[in-house]
């Protein structure tokens, strides 16, 4: 099958988001892709998670959610895409006081495939994400098939614990989709490189790590094969890039180095 990483540079405009998202499905339907892979906030981005991250949610079926499965219905392409999901959680004067920062994986019927939590805040760095976003309140892996393989979804800091990609892999996914918006820093982008090339390695996956760009982000995507190798990787610029990849290769790297079926500690 093919598969899109979608660099995009997100901001504050939710409608802007939105086409810029469109724009790029198009591009990769017209490349013969599959699926397309576009980071996390998506659809709402700013450089310090805040209160309007709250103000910005929506239920799994509101206005955005529906965009975002009318955009892949009309272009016949599947989508996973960042989106900030209200939580019902309610301060003292009733209002509701965090979000949810949630994947979607939208089916190239515009049907919705799979929603995913993030589980792992990035309190990190001198942010507090879990100031105004909720982790899952129950941290449950997730997968969904499409184009004949299985993906398991990964956001942004979740890239740092190595349970979750194995749990992902035990549970049958083939790719790990790694939708992030990883913050600049000392040393952040070896990092980046270094964890997606060892969540590859240790479980015999791909990995397509796709990011925001500069300044919110680092930018660098990457689709890594499930030796470890990077297939293709994107610098700071907004961009796209489509590749091929299959089930015949994971299976050749689980073949060669079968640790999934090796490890004893749980």
């Amino acid at each position: 099958m093919r598969i899109t990483l979608a660099q995009i540079d997100s901001g504050t405009d939710v409608d802007r988001n939105l086409d810029l998202i469109a724009e790029y499905c198009a591009r990769a339907a017209r490349e013969g892709s599959d699926l397309i892979v576009f980071p996390e906030y998506s659809t709402y981005e700013k450089s310090r998670v805040d209160q309007s991250f709250v103000d910005m949610a929506e239920p799994l079926d509101g206005p955005v959610a529906a965009k975002l499965q009318a955009t892949a219905a009309h272009y016949g392409i599947a989508v996973v895409a960042g989106l900030l999901e209200s939580s019902g959680e309610r301060d003292g004067s009733g209002e509701e006081d965090r979000a949810f920062n949630t994947l979607v994986a939208i089916g190239p019927d515009g049907s919705r495939l799979a929603s995913y939590r993030k589980i792992h805040l990035f309190d990190c760095q001198g942010f507090r994400e879990s100031d105004y976003i909720e982790a899952a309140p129950e941290p449950v892996p997730v997968i969904f098939s499409c184009g004949g393989m299985s993906f398991g979804l990964m956001t942004c800091y979740d890239l740092r614990f190595p349970e979750l990609a194995r749990i992902l892999a035990d549970a049958g996914a083939e790719v790990l989709l790694v939708c992030s918006s990883w913050v600049p820093g000392s040393a952040k982008t070896e990092q980046w490189a270094t964890l997606a090339k060892a969540r590859a390695i240790e479980n015999g996956v791909y990995v397509a790590a796709v990011s925001q760009t500069p300044p919110v982000s680092i930018g660098y995507s990457m689709l890594i094969d499930p030796l470890g190798t990077v297939l293709h990787g994107l610098g700071t610029e907004p961009a796209t890039a489509t590749l091929e990849i299959s089930p015949g290769a994971v299976q050749a790297a689980r073949d060669q180095f079968p640790t999934w079926r090796h490890h004893r500690l749980v």
